[in-house]
């Protein structure tokens, strides 16, 4: 097992950001983990719990498609199914094609391929996934310029090192409706926009467009959705009530995996770094640099950890990331002594809840326009 950094040797970012040499945390880390998985006779990847996993949610969101689509014929027969449908594509995104995209998968290169192509199924890209998710979020967390994640224009601001408007006053109530419609401006026209321009998102790094192989699953991962999504529904529904049905389930889906990524960035506890500038030097070795800048949540729930693809043990997939997800909780404890032996940061929320409340409080602390907020924003051009 390997643990690295998801980086790209194509990556055409303007400014190359290059962390501090001392790597003594990380490659400790890797030798207890491997130990640890070793001793205990786990996998790190090819994990038969993941594959049973991955067929129960696959088979389940076929079921539920068929149900909603050739079985429904009443508003409250559809809406719940709408709204679980939305919850599977979830679980496809957070569990199989997560893991496949960032080869934690399987050991086999094609597996994995598969694995990640579960995203163009239910809509999504994973092409420009991997270079907005695993290129440069996983590289560059929370550092504003260069972490598409945190970037959401002018709709929100979620690093002190971004603009704040006025507007964003509110942005503790407004943003968790608006979640919803991430999914579906990602479905419509945000991976064709970034085909188009070369960028991850209106003005955001550039990435290598997809060629031969990469660009045929592309357009066949649109017209396979496009296909499922509307195409074959309309045969049998109004088109009013396709598209209802359509925007439930793609809302349900973008509420709750934006939420889950929220809970592991955008709150109190986690660090955000300011921009480099010219530079390009982060304080930080990169493996401390993930911790520091990540938070964990709801470990002890082996619900959540199993719905989300363990996506609640950021930390230890940030550190991690090739990990396949069902070794997380068998982990953390390990991560979390050779943190607070090496003077990393470790942070968690208990519950769900107590993460969803301090994704609030963070949200209300980056509108408000009081000094110490502003000092804080400006800090990177003093």
């Amino acid at each position: 097992m390997k643990m690295v950094r998801e980086e790209h040797s194509h990556c055409e970012s303007d400014v190359k950001l290059k962390f501090a040499p001392n790597n003594s945390f990380q490659i400790e880390l890797r030798r207890r983990v491997d130990d640890y998985l070793h001793t205990h006779g786990l996998r790190a990847r090819d994990c038969f719990a993941m594959y049973l996993k991955s067929t129960l949610i696959l088979t389940c969101f076929v079921a539920v498609y068929v149900l909603l689509v050739f079985v429904a014929k009443t508003g409250w027969q559809a809406v719940p199914l709408a709204v679980l449908l939305g919850f599977l594509a979830s679980g496809i995104g957070l569990n199989i094609q997560h893991d496949g995209g960032h080869k934690a998968y399987s050991k086999h290169g094609w597996i994995n391929a598969l694995a990640a192509m579960t995203l163009d199924m239910i809509g999504g890209s994973s092409y420009c996934w991997r270079w907005k998710h695993a290129v440069f979020h996983h590289t560059y967390v929370n550092i504003a310029g260069h972490d598409t994640d945190i970037d959401f224009g002018a709709m929100a601001r979620l690093s002190p090192y971004q603009k704040r408007l006025p507007f964003h006053r509110w942005q503790q109530f407004y943003l968790w409706p608006l979640y919803g419609f991430m999914v579906l401006r990602w479905h419509l026209f945000g991976d064709y926009r970034d085909l188009v321009a070369g960028t991850i998102g209106a003005g955001g790094p550039r990435f290598v467009r997809p060629k031969g192989w990469d660009l045929a699953v592309f357009i066949a991962g649109k017209v396979f959705f496009i296909t499922i999504a509307f195409v074959i529904p309309i045969l049998f529904h109004p088109v009013w009530k396709v598209a209802v049905c359509y925007a439930i389930a793609a809302s349900v889906m973008g509420v709750t995996m934006s939420i889950v990524f929220q809970l592991a960035h955008c709150v109190e506890e986690a660090v955000f770094v300011p921009p480099p500038g010219e530079s390009g030097r982060i304080e930080n070795a990169w493996a401390i640099h993930q911790a520091e800048t990540t938070v964990d949540f709801a470990r002890g729930s082996r619900v959540a950890s199993w719905l989300l693809g363990g996506l609640n043990f950021q930390i230890e997939h940030h550190l991690l990331p090739q990990i396949c997800n069902v070794n997380y909780p068998a982990i953390t404890k390990l991560v979390e002594n050779t943190c607070q032996e090496y003077g990393v940061k470790y942070a968690e929320h208990k519950t769900i809840w107590a993460g969803l409340v301090s994704h609030y409080r963070w949200l209300r602390a980056m509108g408000n326009p009081d000094p110490a907020s502003r000092a804080q924003a400006t800090q990177e051009c003093k």
